[in-house]
């Protein structure tokens, strides 16, 4: 996959899609697939135009949805989907002052050269967000290039989103936003120094680097680590401030515990996948309460994992 940036022209015509995919879910996945066939019905290449940062993030920074999913694993999504060609453009002032005929003439026809786009139903842009479908067909007839709009997907009576998503993971419905996403929800990272207080207490773990101080999960869960060996290793995670040993606003941490399981894994990166919440993150009084609640949990992930899927 070919990943571009900006306003220069590309080498050739392509399909686009656009939107921020966070996360990835079905819905999503049905705009890529029908992207992708239309793409080969034009002899075209598929792009997936998004944005960096999110526009939320960028207006309004506090109160902006936590991210699904971090560039990266945006794009290593992207990559084992087939898309050939991801396009990025940086929203700041200038961008997010387009005029909606100029998002489509600057970006969609002078940058990408689009013969084809496809958009979501409640696809909306340039400023104050006044561009509709009826605008986009009306200038892609004039421009070149066809548009046509994707209905919504539903997944057991809801509809996929990244909102329905952050709130299946924010109320511990990991099933849920499994089935809107089409896979469990996981996150990736790199594997860093901690301050050794698992290991300490006999229960040695791994750090994974996060890239946001906004997971849209927290608590303690059953969850299998990918990256580390020919097949997931299953073990207790902990996402979270830590409030036994940490204030109520350190930033969180991800601590994966895997269960039988001993080597140096320092600066390999890991993928995390969240498959059942065990509870929410309690302040114990002490660390011998905290170790008593550890032995617990663990002994409740194994027995998550010993029942039959």
């Amino acid at each position: 996959m070919r990943i571009s940036h900006g306003f220069d022209p590309l080498d050739q015509p392509h399909a686009v899609t656009i939107g921020n995919f966070d996360g990835l879910h079905m819905g999503h996945k049905a705009m890529l697939a029908r992207l992708q066939a239309a793409a080969r019905e034009r002899a075209l290449p598929s792009c997936v135009l998004s944005f960096e940062p999110h526009p939320r993030e960028f207006f309004t920074p506090a109160q902006a949805p936590a991210r699904l999913s971090s560039l990266r694993e945006k794009i290593e999504c992207l990559l084992r989907l087939g898309i050939e060609r991801f396009h990025v453009f940086r929203f700041d002032r200038v961008f997010s002052a387009l005029t909606a005929e100029r998002f489509v003439e600057r970006v969609l026809g002078q940058t990408l050269q689009a013969k084809y786009v496809l958009v979501g139903d409640d696809f909306r842009f340039g400023a104050r967000r006044t561009g509709d479908f009826a605008l986009l067909r009306e200038m892609g007839a004039s421009l070149g290039f066809d548009a046509e709009s994707l209905p919504t997907v539903e997944c057991a009576g809801v509809r996929a989103s990244s909102t329905a998503v952050r709130e299946a993971l924010a109320n511990g419905h990991l099933d849920l936003a499994a089935r809107l996403l089409g896979r469990p929800y996981s996150i990736s990272g790199r594997v860093v120094h901690g301050d050794k207080l698992g290991r300490d207490i006999g229960f040695p773990t791994a750090n994974i680097q996060l890239k946001h101080n906004r997971p849209p999960l927290m608590g303690i869960f059953a969850v299998t680590a990918s990256g580390l060996s020919d097949s997931p290793l299953p073990g207790v995670a902990s996402l979270g401030r830590r409030p036994t040993v940490k204030n109520p606003d350190a930033a969180p941490v991800l601590e994966v515990h895997l269960f039988d399981f001993n080597a140096d894994i320092y600066g390999r990166r890991v993928r995390v996948d969240f498959l059942h919440k065990l509870r929410d993150e309690e302040k114990y009084p002490d660390l011998d309460s905290l170790i008593a609640q550890i032995h617990r949990d663990c002994h409740a992930a194994r027995a998550y994992f010993a029942q039959p899927r």
